[in-house]
């Protein structure tokens, strides 16, 4: 009786420890490289709009290296990348890093502060339309603006707000 519950316990043992064995040898290698962290970084925020966010993801995550297009002798790539909401050019150097972008979104949610800081600035005006407006520069960072137009009845108004709602 105890040999056979000794045999039974290591041929569970034996099978249990070859099949993760093989099952290893199928899986795909998977390289993770986060070349474009600082750009998602220094674009990124609390508020920032999911049509944004995914358009600057995919530009963050475009692999140069892999393109069909991609040769050495280049030393700057330039990719568009476009949405009904907006564009993005991004300049990419020949290790894949990205080093500049210019970025315009259209009619896009406003954050919290712009929106706070325009209502109580021009309290009887209402927001028509609006443009965010991107640039990114690897050893500057980000700036980023909102042009906004304001309408009160027949009466027009452009202006200009950073992220934070300070007029420009």
């Amino acid at each position: 009786m105890k040999q056979s519950i000794f045999m039974l316990i290591a041929g569970a043992c034996t099978l249990g420890c070859t099949v993760p064995a093989f099952s290893q040898d199928t899986l795909p290698e998977v390289i993770v490289v986060a070349t474009n962290y600082k750009y998602i970084k220094a674009v990124g925020g609390k508020e920032v709009a999911q049509p944004v966010n995914l358009l600057q993801r995919a530009a963050a995550a475009y692999d140069v290296k892999n393109s069909d297009y991609y040769e050495d002798d280049y030393d700057t790539y330039f990719v568009s990348f476009f949405i009904p909401d907006g564009q993005i050019l991004a300049a990419y150097d020949k290790s894949g890093k990205l080093i500049r972008t210019a970025e315009k979104y259209k009619n896009v949610k406003l954050p919290s502060a712009v929106s706070k800081s325009v209502t109580s600035r021009f309290p009887s005006w209402k927001i028509s339309s609006d443009a965010y407006l991107v640039t990114y520069y690897d050893e500057s960072g980000a700036t980023k603006k909102y042009k906004l137009l304001l309408e009160n009845g027949d009466k027009r108004l452009r202006v200009k707000v950073n992220e934070k709602g300070e007029f420009l």
